[in-house]
């Protein structure tokens, strides 16, 4: 029999390393261009190597160029992996209603810690909140007579796919990618989508490598770099109208004002005080009280630049705490985190109701109202006080929350949450599964105040009714009902409660 070398299996296996090897080198200098295109350099040059890394980059290795990882992934050195498999795969794996549930029931850790998922989705999710942050405030600024809807169209316009992968391939982005030479990218449509995906996620590397600035010039840069006049006009947006009427504060207005003089009592009990008080007035003030000299308007445009920044605060804190979750766990856990029921309860802790400046003064303030006086409160402290005195809000507020929803399951609504448990109850025939049904039952009270009643059914049996006062509250709480008196149909709540249990432990402190 022929001797077998080891030392030459060993030669073997490490030049196979070597192509893999130079590709990674001639690839980070391929980034030294797209940095200086840019005219910004990383300090942590592995933000851009994720951000120009495509999902399928990792997970589905493809034809030619990738066939020195497939053999080092088929025939190189044994990595054997000891334990559970589960726990080997958690980073990659993230479909299915278990492995759903599994990360949802997870805490977020009290550092900023860096996630084990190779790819860019997580950097998308926050690059999204980035951008929308920007040409929100540009907007805000640039077009001070414009109302919240012209604004909206105007941003709709600025951050859909097709234009960010305009904005992609001004920088080039398609020649920076990483990801599969399969099949899926070669369709044009396919591949400027990755590349507004990939713009995105080069935002979010941008705003955590640097700062907002970084982020906000080179978007800008851009955006309008072939158009200095346009670009000059961007960058040097002016201030809000009442801060150019008074530059250096409006404060000596709270002794002539009564009004003034009771938002400084709210000032005083949130330990913030305002430069421009008058912006603080303008937030409290309700469109239906009309046109003032004082606020010089409402605080509709104040609410379209808080939702934006609370996007992007409660994104960023997501991104760095939760290094676990995938992109559609961190939007489940922003939409519990922001939603008009968590705005509202904030609103009301602070006791903002009572400063609120309305036409009718004695009618109730619905949720929707409460969380929109929140946003707009927001806007006017970004304005005033910067994004800083923002994240600090948020952290003393809304932060602290977060435990809570994740305990209670808050991220998952009852219809979701009842239709989830209804599928796992499915036949093994390949047949449709059942799904709840909801009808509404009666309608009652005039058209501004009607009331409905909703009854959902499963597989022909009522489960519960409910009332409210639009059909989807209805369907709401007709589901949540029926998962409270029916609940021993369902093993799968069971099983999410046992995960609960399992992960469950005491929420860290804010400092």
């Amino acid at each position: 029999m022929p001797r077998i070398n080891c030392f030459s299996v060993c030669f073997e296996q490490h030049a196979m390393l070597i192509p893999v090897l130079v590709a990674h080198l001639r690839f980070h200098r391929c980034l030294e261009t797209l940095e200086s295109t840019m005219v910004y350099t990383f300090q942590n040059r592995y933000l851009l190597q994720l951000a120009m890394t495509h999902p399928s980059y990792r997970e589905n290795f493809g034809t030619n160029p990738d066939h020195a990882r497939n053999a080092l992934t088929n025939c190189g050195i044994r990595q054997p992996e000891y334990g559970d498999r589960r726990i080997h795969y958690a980073s990659t794996r993230k479909r299915g209603i278990n492995t759903l549930i599994n990360i949802m029931a997870k805490f977020g850790a009290a550092q900023e810690t860096e996630s084990e998922i190779t790819h860019n989705e997580r950097l998308e999710f926050l690059g999204d909140a980035v951008v929308e942050f920007i040409t929100s405030i540009h907007l805000f600024h640039i077009f001070p007579d414009l109302e919240e809807g012209g604004l909206a169209t105007y941003r709709a316009a600025i951050v859909q796919n097709q234009h960010l992968a305009v904005l992609a391939q001004a920088l080039n982005l398609d020649q920076y990618m990483l990801y599969a030479h399969g099949s899926d990218l070669c369709h044009d449509s396919e591949l400027r989508h990755a590349m507004a995906n990939c713009f995105e996620a080069l935002m979010g590397a941008l705003f955590l490598d640097g700062t907002i600035d970084a982020a906000d010039r080179v978007f800008g840069n851009t955006l309008f770099g072939t158009n200095p006049l346009l670009l000059w006009r961007w960058a040097h947006y002016p201030k809000h109208p009442l801060q150019q009427e008074e530059p250096k504060g409006d404060r000596h207005w709270v002794s002539s004002h009564s009004v003034l003089q009771k938002l400084s009592e709210f000032e005083t009990s949130i330990g913030i005080g305002f430069n421009h008080i008058r912006l603080l007035a303008r937030a409290f003030t309700d469109r239906s009280l009309g046109y003032n000299n004082l606020t010089r308007g409402s605080n509709q445009r104040l609410e379209f630049l808080g939702d934006t920044v609370l996007q992007l605060i409660s994104s960023e804190y997501l991104y760095r705490h939760f290094p676990d979750h995938h992109e559609g766990h961190l939007s489940l856990l922003r939409s519990s985190l922001v939603n008009n029921r968590t705005q509202s309860l904030v609103c009301d802790d602070l006791g903002m109701p009572l400063y609120a400046m309305r036409g009718d003064p004695k009618s109730e303030m619905k949720t929707k109202d409460r969380a929109d006086l929140l946003e707009a409160f927001l806007g006017a402290l970004y304005i005033d006080k910067g994004l800083k005195y923002c994240h600090t809000f948020c952290r003393v507020c809304f932060f602290p929350r977060l435990s809570n929803s994740i305990t209670k399951q808050e991220w998952n609504d009852p219809k979701s949450k009842l239709q989830q448990c209804c599928l796992t109850l499915r036949a093994m025939d390949g047949r449709e599964p059942d799904i709840p049904v909801y009808k509404v039952t009666e309608s009652l009270g005039p058209t501004n105040t009607r009331t409905y009643i909703v009854a959902v059914y499963f597989r022909g049996k009522r489960l519960a009714t409910a009332q409210g006062h639009s059909i989807q509250e209805a369907e709401m709480n007709a589901a949540a009902l029926a998962l409270e008196v029916s609940g021993h149909l369902f093993p799968q709540l069971h099983h999410q409660k046992r995960i609960m249990d399992k992960t469950k432990k005491i929420p860290f402190k804010f400092e």
